[in-house]
C-alpha cells in the first residue's frame, strides 16, 4: 500500500472544522479520522467541537452501513484509523475547563450531557464500527485520560515511541468515566486495570507493548507508514480476522447499562469535589491549555 499523502488528499471537515478525514479506496478501503489541531495553539482534548465532529461522523458512517461516498460511489469501510493532528498529543481526555465550570455552577445537567455524548461516541467506536470493519488508534503522542479509553477502543492500538498513556484522574478525585475499566480489563484483567487507574502513573508505549496493551510500536514519525504496513498484511486474511474479531466482542462484550451506570456515578463524585481537588483540576487546565 503506496504511503498517504496528507497534503494532497481533498479533506471532508466535519464539526466545526475539527475532524478531517481522508479515504483510501485502494485495495484496503482505509477511512484516516484525523482530530485536528486547535487553532488556538491548545493541547489536544475532547471539546465539544472534536466530540461534535466525531459523533457526525460515526452516525453518517453507521447510517450508510459501514460505508464511506467517495467519488460518487458508496465504498464499504474495511478499516478506520483514528488519530490525531497534533505533533505532542494523541488528546488528554476530557476538556477539563469545562469540567470546572459545571461543577463550580452546580450545573449537573450539563455534565452530564457531555459524558453521555462522549460515551456514546466511545461506544459506536468500539462496537457498531467493530463489528462490520476493523479499527485502529494510531498514538503519536501523550493519550491520558479519555484519550487513553479512546485508544483502547480500537481493536488495535498502534504508538509511536514517544508516546505517553494514563489515567490522570484520581489526581483530582475521580476515575475515567466512559468505559475505561471495562476496555483495558480485556487486555489485562480487572484487577490490573483497577490498580492503573488509581496509581496516577504516566506509562511509557513501551511499557504497555511489554504488556499487551500496545499491539505496534515504532519509531517516532513512522506511525502512518506501520499502520499502512499492518493493514496491509492483515488485509491478506481479512475476513477470517473479521470473524475472530466479532466473536472476540461476543466473548467480552461492552454493557451499555453498566458504562451509563459508571457515567452516572461520575458526574455525582465530580460535583461533590472539594476545594483542594479543584486546585489540582485547575493545573491540569492549565497544561491543557499550553500554560
Amino acid at each position: 500500500m503506496a504511503t498517504l499523502n496528507f497534503a494532497a488528499q481533498p479533506k471532508i471537515q466535519r464539526g466545526s472544522n475539527r475532524i478531517e478525514v481522508d479515504f483510501d479506496s485502494g485495495a484496503a478501503n482505509t477511512l484516516w479520522v484525523t482530530m485536528a489541531r486547535d487553532i488556538a495553539g491548545g493541547r489536544q482534548n475532547f471539546s465539544l467541537p472534536i466530540l461534535n465532529g466525531l459523533h457526525e461522523l460515526l452516525s453518517a458512517v453507521k447510517n450508510d452501513d459501514v460505508s464511506w461516498r467517495h467519488q460518487g460511489q458508496m465504498k464499504p469501510v474495511h478499516y478506520t484509523v483514528l488519530k490525531s493532528g497534533h505533533p505532542d498529543y494523541f488528546s488528554l481526555g476530557g476538556d477539563l475547563e469545562h469540567f470546572r465550570s459545571c461543577i463550580t455552577r452546580q450545573d449537573k445537567t450539563s455534565l452530564y450531557q457531555y459524558s453521555k455524548l462522549c460515551l456514546d461516541i466511545l461506544y459506536e467506536w468500539a462496537t457498531t464500527l467493530n463489528n462490520r470493519a476493523t479499527t485502529i488508534a494510531l498514538v503519536q503522542g501523550r493519550a491520558l485520560g479519555g484519550g487513553f479509553e479512546t485508544a483502547l477502543g480500537a481493536d488495535f492500538l498502534i504508538a509511536e515511541e514517544q508516546s505517553e498513556f494514563g489515567f490522570p484522574e484520581i489526581m483530582f478525585g475521580l476515575f475515567p468515566c466512559t468505559g475505561g475499566m471495562s476496555l483495558l480489563a480485556r487486555r489485562v484483567g480487572v484487577y490490573e486495570a483497577e490498580r492503573m487507574m488509581t496509581n496516577g502513573r504516566i506509562y511509557s508505549a513501551k511499557e504497555l507493548k511489554e504488556m499487551g496493551i500496545v499491539d505496534e510500536l515504532c519509531a517516532k514519525g513512522e506511525g502512518v507508514a506501520t499502520v499502512e504496513k499492518f493493514i496491509a498484511g492483515h488485509a491478506k486474511r481479512r475476513i477470517a480476522r473479521l470473524m475472530l474479531q466479532r466473536s472476540r466482542y461476543r466473548v467480552a462484550p461492552l454493557d451499555y447499562q453498566e458504562l451509563l451506570m459508571v457515567v452516572d456515578e461520575w458526574v455525582s463524585t465530580a460535583m461533590d469535589l472539594t476545594a483542594d481537588e479543584l486546585r489540582v483540576m485547575e493545573m491540569l487546565i492549565r497544561m491543557q491549555e499550553g500554560r
